[in-house]
């Protein structure tokens, strides 16, 4: 004989008159029945993500969404920053006047920032977003542009900058085109209109995105005190704490916020608790531990980034692509602790750089522009094709863990945006 259902039987009562208790009764036991097939549900769920992990039912979307991306080509993303790059010579070439007359008056000053929008910000926004499908159209056309403006130019004799102050306004110039990037695509990113391929890849690949902490890095090497060979007065601790301790303070106020909010974390990136500004106090700190000499550091950069190099392919990088986390602090942050070698070796090698670039005869004869232009264009093709063989023959580039094609993939195409 079928044993009746009781909850059936409950639910399907009908009162002559009302019964508190019996209604009571009918309210505890659909409470049981939803804690029942809650608890059914959570036991027979095979993985995490079959059970929302967070408080916020967003986040796990938007992590999604930014996560497991393959990313584009080194040649793609080379066009988008020449694209850039362009834009910068076309608004120097067709309103040259108006930039050096910008700090004369308030109305001069208005007029460049309303020039640089319409010639800077809207069509780089454009060329990310909508215009992405065609972005080596956009090249070809503002070549063509650049070219006719060029010769527009030689008719009017418009001025162009030379002498000392040239090297400073091509760093300048180089600081703000590396800092714009990085603020337009943080902030397009979340939106579909930007393409998923210029996004931060996962695991190996090049994509506009992964170029970001790289050339930071390298920004705060050519820019630094070491690369002008500018002796500090401080004792080495002291020099680091007050280098590193703005760095610190921002990353733990990222981590607090994040934490607080419950704001969607890319662990892949970096690690449960590791941001980027850890990983730029962290190349600091080792930066003031070790210090030589600017004309040496580029040598014992690449002695770190071979080392790291060989200790990724004898089966680091197996341990930092993977998905399995241990308790420790060193396991849940195992990328952004490993890849400071990288990083480290990065800015090393960009000291060098820009004192072979810019600082090497500052007390002497000032170099002139076009042989900087020269050894610019030497470094850019001798970077890219250590980057191609490296990505071919030893390991393909990865943001992850910084890896050597990594590192001479964003020196390379920082030197040839900067050349342009």
């Amino acid at each position: 004989m079928v044993k009746p259902n009781p909850f059936i039987i409950v639910e399907s009562t009908r009162f002559s008159a009302f019964d508190p208790f019996k209604v009571k009764n009918i309210v505890w036991l659909k409470a049981l029945i939803s804690c029942n097939k809650f608890t059914t549900a959570f036991s027979n769920s095979s993985s995490m993500d079959s059970f929302p992990r967070s408080l916020n039912p967003n986040k796990h979307l938007r992590e999604q969404f930014v996560s497991n991306l393959p990313g584009s080509s080194m040649l793609e993303v080379s066009a988008l920053l020449n694209n850039v790059a362009l834009l910068m010579l076309l608004r120097h070439t067709f309103c040259s006047q108006t930039v050096n007359d910008a700090c004369r008056s308030l109305k001069s000053y208005l007029a460049s920032v309303a020039l640089d929008y319409v010639f800077l910000v809207l069509p780089t926004l454009l060329i990310f977003t909508v215009l992405a499908e065609w972005v080596y159209i956009c090249l070809i056309g503002l070549l063509l542009l650049l070219v006719f403006f060029t010769a527009v130019k030689r008719t009017y004799s418009l001025p162009y900058m030379e002498g000392p102050n040239a090297s400073r306004a091509s760093i300048s110039s180089y600081r703000v085109v590396t800092m714009f990037i990085t603020c337009l695509c943080i902030l397009a990113v979340d939106f579909r209109i930007y393409p998923r391929e210029y996004a931060k890849t996962e695991t190996y690949g090049a994509s506009l995105m992964d170029l970001g902490v790289g050339s930071f890095v390298l920004m705060n090497a050519v820019t630094s005190r070491q690369a002008r060979n500018i002796k500090s007065s401080m004792s080495w601790w002291k020099a680091a704490f007050k280098s590193t301790t703005p760095l610190l303070l921002l990353g733990f106020a990222r981590l607090a916020s994040t934490l607080s909010l419950d704001y969607q974390v890319h662990v892949g990136e970096y690690g449960v608790n590791w941001n980027f500004f850890f990983t730029l106090a962290g190349v600091s700190i080792l930066t003031s531990i070790l210090n030589v000499p600017a004309e040496y550091s580029g040598i014992l950069g690449s002695v770190i980034l071979v080392g790291y190099q060989s200790w990724l392919t004898n089966g680091l990088n197996v341990y930092l692509l993977s998905n399995e986390r241990g308790t420790d602090v060193i396991s849940r942050n195992k990328e952004g602790i490993f890849s400071l070698f990288g990083y480290w070796g990065m800015y090393l090698v960009g000291v060098q750089v820009s004192y072979y670039l810019f600082f090497e005869n500052h007390t002497t004869k000032q170099r002139s522009k076009h042989e900087t232009r020269i050894r610019i264009c030497f470094l850019t093709i001798m970077f890219w094709i250590l980057t191609l063989l490296i990505d071919r023959y030893v390991e393909r580039i990865s943001r992850r863990m910084c890896n050597l094609a990594y590192v001479t993939w964003v020196v390379a195409q920082n030197l040839q945006v900067s050349e342009d």
